[in-house]
């Protein structure tokens, strides 16, 4: 019975999910310009969800943008104009792809550090299990080899 349920329940929220996507009613003056604000739309992150871009978000400031980014489309506005006025206004944290800035290097950085630290280490390792130890660097005297075949022809004559 409680499978059924959940079942159901899964079922009616998979149903439900296209009733929550954003439906936009702007027309355009040309299909470039509803392009433009497709791509724009899609690399502007929603202050208030943050994890959602503001073309995908309901939020009503996600609307406030979107509506503001339409009328600068019309007005002529270039892409980089609309960006500096969106980054202006909420921080480049508005930004999907933020710019690489003294703030933001760390976020452009990070991943070839991280990258580069690691195949240091790999290298290291495998550096280290490539270099013979101590005992075996070592080279035998000629008493140590003249033992070492007198022991070896004694196992041989006893076998």
């Amino acid at each position: 019975m409680i499978t059924l349920m959940s079942r159901a329940l899964l079922l009616l929220c998979l149903l439900s999910a296209p009733s929550m996507a954003v439906i936009e009613t702007y027309e355009f003056s040309d299909a470039a310009l509803e392009q433009r604000y497709q791509v724009l739309t899609a690399e502007l992150r929603c202050p208030k969800c943050q994890n959602q871009n503001i073309a995908d978000s309901n939020a009503p400031i996600a609307q406030d943008l979107r509506k503001r980014l339409y009328q600068q489309l019309q007005e002529g506005a270039s892409d980089d104009e609309i960006l500096e006025y969106m980054v202006a206004r909420y921080g480049e944290f508005v930004l999907y792809r933020p710019r690489f800035s003294g703030a933001t290097a760390i976020l452009w950085l990070a991943p070839i550090l991280l990258l580069l630290a690691g195949a240091v280490v790999v290298l290291m390792t495998l550096r280290s299990r490539q270099q013979p130890t101590a005992a075996a660097a070592q080279t035998l005297s000629a008493a140590e080899s003249q033992r070492l075949q007198s022991l070896l022809d004694d196992s041989e004559s006893e076998s």
